[in-house]
């Protein structure tokens, strides 16, 4: 369902062109049937993103991203690696995993059996980070 200040009708762009003129914020919580404090967080939301989108939701970004180059030029090198085994190597060159964290990691890349990893490694070192 779209947000308020986004939803089409002329009954609602009159309403979210009067809220942002700076009409009143608790009529507008009336209308949609929210808190006023809502309806202030979407004012600032909208006035410092000009939309009303969501942002992201929950988790945050993988620490093993920024090594992705490393982590694939170890397996290219020694593709029958376990995650402990890489996990060693990657320590070796300065960077430090747990294994279970690398195991995630092969898993998102489809590399997470190792009788398969070279043809897929390969795939994944010819496409672009």
């Amino acid at each position: 369902m779209p947000g308020p200040f986004e939803a089409s009708g002329s009954g609602r762009r009159d309403r979210r062109s009067g809220v942002l003129r700076g009409g009143a914020t608790a009529a507008a919580a009336r209308t949609f049937g929210v808190e006023e404090r809502s309806v202030q967080r979407w004012l600032k939301q909208f006035r410092e993103r000009g939309h009303l989108r969501p942002g992201r939701s929950g988790g945050s970004e993988s620490r093993t991203g920024r090594y992705r180059d490393i982590i694939f030029r170890v397996l290219a090198a020694q593709p029958g690696l376990s995650s402990y085994g890489l996990r060693d190597a990657l320590a070796a060159e300065g960077v430090h995993f747990n294994a279970r964290t690398l195991q995630r990691f092969l898993k998102r890349h489809s590399l997470a059996g190792r009788n398969n990893r070279s043809s897929a490694l390969l795939d994944q070192l010819a496409q672009p980070a």
